[in-house]
């Protein structure tokens, strides 16, 4: 097993085809075709399946190439940190941003971290916080924003901001954030939800509980894009954290309200893994993505946050 076959593993899974992955690899096809098949005999499994519509991975093809991935960015992090430039920090950073917060942070952190520390390579990761977690653990990650964490002794967990989250429904459900929805009036409607076990979910399902109201769930999904865009076509109402939907409200795609009866807050969190060393880059981009998060709570480019570490009008 060498780099090559597991740089074509990789490529071959990710672009579902060898003529493409020749391509990219500035390969023959055959090269790397005898790559893969060579890879199969060493390991005595097969990899993918030769399907109509492309090469698809197998279960055993899956796990490795998931292996093979973090092999592969783990030289990649290597090389960046053995061959930096005199007193400049070097690396590669895998960071994981919340689904609903990355329109807002995404940008922002790049373009500081490209401006004050240009040796960082940046891999961002977008997802709901189940999954996040997961890749953290994994060590897919080096750190990661979540959200209503409790105490895991494998993470190192830091509270940044906590926010309101809102019922949200079509442009005809006529919301409006000056008016609060009940819990009970918003669960009224069809609802929209992520599936169980997602950190979002949960303190949905917990509110419910206190409220004492059944849900009537019509769609589960884990993909915050599809979320609005079914309550966009009216199949349903929605309950998301403000900064999710702050850009769809302000060109009337959606319309919103604070829950309140009661109110639910989720709280934003900054992880790393307890075990192994931290690189310097990856110390770097946290104390950086903290730092931006502060600032848009601080700029009230948030809606409904506040910060942990501050008193109202208090400087952290």
């Amino acid at each position: 097993m060498d780099l090559k076959q597991l740089k074509a593993l990789v490529t071959v899974a990710e672009v579902g085809g060898v003529t493409r992955a020749a391509e990219l690899l500035h390969l023959v096809q055959p090269a790397v075709t005898r790559q893969i098949r060579t890879l199969e005999q060493e390991l005595g499994v097969a990899l993918f399946k030769r399907t109509r519509q492309g090469m698809q991975p197998t279960a055993a093809g899956t796990t490795m190439v998931a292996r093979a991935r973090r092999a592969l960015n783990e030289l990649d992090r290597a090389r960046a940190e053995i061959q930096p430039m005199p007193g400049e920090v070097t690396g590669i950073v895998t960071v994981g941003l919340l689904d609903s917060a990355s329109d807002l942070l995404a940008e922002r952190l790049v373009s500081a971290i490209t401006r004050e520390r240009p040796g960082i390579e940046l891999r961002l990761l977008t997802a709901y916080s189940g999954y996040l977690q997961q890749w953290l653990d994994d060590g897919d990650l080096d750190l990661t924003l979540l959200y209503n964490l409790a105490a895991i002794p494998s993470l190192n967990a830091k509270p940044l901001a906590q926010e309101k989250l809102w019922v949200v429904a079509p442009p005809t459900g006529g919301l409006g954030p000056e008016q609060p929805i009940s819990f009970e009036q918003a669960v009224s409607h069809p609802l929209i939800l992520p599936a169980p076990g997602h950190g979002l979910r949960t303190l949905i399902d917990s509110a419910a509980a206190r409220a004492e109201v059944k849900m009537n769930v019509v769609v589960q999904t884990n993909s915050l894009h599809v979320q609005k865009r079914l309550v966009q076509a009216g199949h349903g109402w929605t309950i998301l954290p403000g900064v999710g939907i702050a850009e769809d409200v302000a060109v009337g795609s959606l319309s919103a309200a604070p829950l309140c009866d009661p109110e639910v807050w989720r709280s934003i969190v900054l992880c790393t893994a307890r075990t192994g060393r931290v690189p310097v880059a990856a110390e770097v981009v946290a104390q950086e993505l903290a730092r931006q998060v502060r600032l848009a709570v601080r700029e009230r480019q948030w809606p409904s946050a506040q910060l942990y570490d501050s008193a109202p009008g208090k400087e952290a």
